[in-house]
């Protein structure tokens, strides 16, 4: 079986089309730190999104959204508080969204996917060092696409803010919230 790819200044690429996540073979992570010593890390367990490659490469975009309450740190008590007023109000606002503005290349498989962030009702541009981890045919016969990225945001600039001092100093929870993502996408045209 062979994929639909060609050649982009040395990278194999897929073939314009449009993909979509594969949810069972995608992650979208968290890290934060928690009383100045430690780290906390979750992720959220619904994900869906489309990859639209373009004739050109790097018009190609990204849109994708997260479902609050799918949070998932492991502690039912901690991911119930993270639902809550005090963080995400995903009762409220019960979606996460990005949407990709810009892509360009720093080398090889690296790039700078640009776009902009929604969370609760705050939306801001970020930037995610990007891996195209490559294209490949599945057992299945699915042309499939891989790709790592990271960034790492201020919550408070997205009105998350909830916090306490420690007695000996410091603050419970770090403001940067390092997001890291691991995704497979499915091509569907």
């Amino acid at each position: 079986m062979t994929t639909n790819t060609r050649t982009w200044h040395g990278l194999t690429i897929p073939t314009a089309g449009t993909f979509v996540l594969d949810p069972a073979h995608t992650r979208v992570g968290f890290v934060i730190r928690h009383l100045v010593v430690s780290k906390v890390r979750g992720a959220f367990k619904d994900v869906a999104g489309e990859i639209v490659i373009a004739e050109e490469p790097l018009d190609s975009s990204v849109n994708a959204v997260i479902q609050a309450v799918s949070i998932d740190t492991g502690v039912a008590d901690r991911d119930n508080h993270l639902r809550t007023g005090d963080f995400l109000e995903a009762e409220k606002y019960p979606e996460l969204s990005f949407r990709s503005t810009g892509l360009r290349a720093v080398s090889g498989e690296n790039f700078i996917l640009v776009g902009d962030l929604t969370i609760k009702d705050v939306t801001k541009r970020v930037e995610l060092e990007l891996e195209f981890g490559g294209v490949q045919k599945s057992p299945y016969g699915q042309e499939v696409i891989g790709f790592s990225a990271t960034t790492e945001i201020d919550r408070e600039d997205f009105n998350v803010t909830w916090n306490q001092a420690l007695e000996t100093g410091g603050m419970m929870l770090g403001k940067t919230l390092k997001i890291e993502i691991e995704g497979e996408a499915v091509r569907q045209a």
